[in-house]
């Protein structure tokens, strides 16, 4: 606001009456609509909200990773932790299952979520992307873009292109009403996400989806990049706000400086302040100590910069949604996504956050009054499970249409499969007396291959990891190989991941073909509680390979939130009344228990059920518990992880994106 000259100050003004001074005080107090804004203030390195200097102190938290019930509790307590913004990511597919099927109801209506945090009083930072990493399933993109196989994602390839608009003109004028110029509540809008990481650098995409925001949500919205130090080159783009992210291992001073020659002018922007790390399965639990943390953001907010911590709170990948990198092999993401965060997996405060409070009270206005106990938590159990039975005497049914017929082996994008499991059959063309390598070229096997031969389990293929097996049979035997689809790759890649069979099977020195395909549908098997005249007939004297196992179980009180242990299984898929709880995998770790949120639990004697499908070994004794703390740091099979890369939980983190 221009200050006044000595003359017009010295100037005699109209005396105002007391009425017309308090309309002209309110006025002032309440913005209208049409004078709320949110913009750069480049003069003096800051934003500026509704004309006053403001500075967001902000934290990530995902919808989608979260129980719709659970949404208003979370929010709650990053207001009274002193976050003024929330950010967020949308995972397009989420919302577009299937090419112009869109879905906003339930746990997928984040304009419910923007309403959330309407009422939690906060602001939010928008990340649409269509790419997003997150540590989801393709990074937000939708698995049906892959139907193309000669699809460039990320990229200006047309197909691409038009998929990308096509989505974008359902989803961003759903989103204008809620930009803050229009009395919403979203200040800024991010364009793709660390596009500079990518490798493909097409500026022409780049230039394309900011014009696409421009002309979906016109010039007043802010629009940003978020980039990594290493990906600024490439990720910013001119009339784009430019941000960065670090975490606090990494040298402030020396990344700021760099952010300069970007963004010469207007607030520093730290949109990704690691507060923990994400977990691979078979690799150490993350960690991120408090004092570090701390540190880190006490001296970006004493250079007057905007940060955002990612993550706040963090969740949990249900059902099949992680994402993956690749770091020299394929490494899937835990079910937990704990991520170390402030607030934790279940929703609870911990001490990181009350350290985080403490350093943004130096520096605003802290909400007063205590931040809500822990939820209340249960123990049960251990549980006995029964056999329910193989996954192959259950395929009428978890393949009602019947199978593909093909030559040789397609993908799952090849026939629709998005997600979860698809079971290939082939049958031997001649006797294999002497054990013949069974594998798969080119590490043909994406992700995670169950072999049996006339129903007897034989092994386990592995992306990166295992290649062979040695297999025999007579001829005529039938060869059943399951794959698991372990959700693809988020972050780092060029390359489409494609799952299932990529090339045909080798048995000995002969090219293995007439495959019949059956894309399974598990979990409406699941919720079918299973017919019952099928489970009389189809128990295997012994156990072997992919099976089902479930047993019902009453909550006699109110209960609470709960961890399912899963001792001595192996590795496999859990649903709790119907709902599909994500991956287990015991034997590798770290992960050794599921978080099981209270609303997902019938109180008072009601029978809750749980159903696993355990993929290769049971326990002696099949059992379970539900215990009243998580245990995510159980990597408890050295030998499963003595070939992989040495990262430590205590090294600098690695800028890896999300």
């Amino acid at each position: 606001m221009p200050e006044k000259s000595p003359e017009s100050a010295m100037a005699p003004q109209k005396l105002l009456c007391l009425p017309s001074l308090l309309l002209l005080l309110l006025t002032r107090l309440l913005p209208q609509a049409d004078t709320r804004s949110f913009v750069v203030d480049r003069d003096h390195d800051r934003f500026l909200l509704d004309g006053a200097p403001f500075r967001y102190v902000s934290g990530s938290l995902h919808y989608f990773r979260v129980p719709r019930v659970l949404w208003a509790d979370r929010l709650f307590k990053m207001r009274m932790s002193g976050l003024n913004a929330v950010q967020f990511y949308v995972p397009w597919n989420y919302h577009e299952p299937e090419p112009g099927v869109y879905n906003f109801n339930a746990s997928r209506d984040l304009f419910a979520f923007l309403k959330e945090a309407t009422l939690a009083n906060l602001l939010v930072i928008l990340r649409p992307g269509p790419y997003i990493c997150a540590e989801w399933e393709m990074g937000g993109l939708p698995a049906w873009l892959l139907r193309k196989p000669k699809i460039r994602l990320r990229t200006s390839d047309p197909d691409f292109l038009a998929a990308v608009d096509s989505w974008f003109k359902v989803l961003l004028p759903k989103i204008h009403p809620w930009l803050y110029h229009n009395g919403g509540n979203i200040i800024s809008i991010q364009v793709e996400n660390e596009y500079g990481s990518y490798g493909a650098c097409d500026m022409s995409y780049m230039r394309h989806l900011a014009g696409l925001f421009r002309a979906l949500l016109g010039d007043k919205i802010l629009l940003f990049t978020t980039d990594g130090p290493e990906g600024l080159k490439c990720g910013s783009l001119q009339g784009l706000y430019t941000t960065i992210d670090f975490g606090p291992a990494d040298n402030m001073t020396k990344i700021f400086a760099l952010l300069r020659k970007y963004e010469p002018r207007g607030p520093l922007v730290n949109s990704e302040y690691y507060t923990g790390w994400l977990d691979y399965w078979g690799q150490n639990h993350s960690t991120r100590s408090v004092p570090a943390v701390t540190k880190g953001l006490e001296n970006m907010l004493k250079l007057g910069a905007s940060v955002n911590m990612y993550m706040f709170h963090g969740g949990t990948n249900f059902g099949y949604w992680n994402g993956a990198d690749e770091k020299g092999r394929f490494l899937p993401i835990t079910t937990s996504y704990d991520y170390d965060a402030p607030i934790s997996e279940a929703g609870d405060p911990t001490p990181k956050l009350f350290a985080i409070r403490n350093v943004i009270s130096k520096f605003q206005e802290v909400p007063l009054g205590p931040l809500p106990p822990p939820s209340p938590k249960m123990m049960l159990g251990p549980l006995s499970l029964h056999l329910d039975g193989n996954l192959l005497a259950f395929l009428d049914f978890l393949c009602p249409q019947g199978p593909i017929h093909s030559i040789l082996p397609m993908t799952f994008e090849a026939v629709n499969q998005d997600h979860g499991y698809m079971l290939y059959r082939t049958y031997l063309i001649h006797t294999v007396s002497e054990p013949a390598q069974f594998w798969v070229p080119n590490n043909g096997v994406h992700d995670r291959a169950y072999v049996m031969v006339d129903g007897v389990f034989q092994g386990v293929l592995e992306r990166n990891m295992k290649h062979n097996l040695f297999l025999t049979g007579k001829k005529g035997a039938k060869l059943d190989v399951l794959l698991e689809n372990m959700g693809r790759l988020s972050f780092g890649s060029n390359s489409s991941d494609f799952k299932g069979l990529l090339e045909p099977p080798i048995l000995g020195q002969t090219v293995l073909t007439q495959w019949l395909m059956f894309p399974l549908k598990v979990d409406n098997l699941v919720k079918w509680r299973f017919p019952n005249q099928l489970l009389k007939s189809s128990h295997p004297q012994t156990p072997s390979g992919p099976t089902f196992y479930s047993t019902t179980f009453p909550i006699l009180d109110s209960g609470g939130d709960t961890f399912l242990f899963l001792p001595g299984w192996t590795k496999g898929q859990v649903w709790i009344n119907g709902f599909n709880l994500g991956r287990y995998w015991t034997k590798r770790g770290p992960q050794q228990t599921l978080y099981v949120p209270r609303p997902l639990l019938f109180p008072r004697g009601a029978l809750n059920k749980i159903t696993l499908l355990e993929l290769e070994n049971v326990p002696l004794r099949p059992q379970i518990q539900f215990l009243d703390r998580p245990i995510l740091n159980g990597t408890v099979h050295k030998t499963h992880i003595c070939s992989l890369s040495a990262e430590s939980a205590s090294e600098p983190m690695e800028l890896s994106g999300h």
